[in-house]
């Protein structure tokens, strides 16, 4: 399968500690960047209810769901629950640009 890089634009529009959801390609990919500025990303919505995971609190190195209060892993996708997961995508920081791999 082909990997395909988004430009989704400057690192300064996601502030330290939150996240933000891009349409690309007619999904949503919710991108998030750490206290440390650490970028990561995956799928926006939440298996459980479909809630918006971009618009969750972010803490070591997971992100809450703002509907149920599950917890999904920023690196892997894992949920607190065993069954539920979210696909996670590479996502990196080049010269101030977020660059997201599809």
């Amino acid at each position: 399968m082909e990997t395909t890089c988004f430009d989704l634009g400057s690192v300064e529009q996601i502030p330290l500690g939150q996240g933000h959801c891009f349409l690309i390609g007619g999904q949503e990919v919710a991108v998030f960047r750490g206290r440390n500025g650490r970028l990561s990303a995956i799928e926006d919505r939440c298996p459980h209810r479909a809630g918006s995971l971009a618009d969750g609190i972010m803490g070591e190195g997971k992100i809450v769901c703002p509907l149920h209060g599950h917890k999904f892993d920023l690196t892997t996708g894992q949920g607190s629950e065993g069954h539920e997961c979210v696909k996670t995508f590479p996502v990196e920081e080049k010269d101030g640009k977020i660059v997201l791999s599809l």
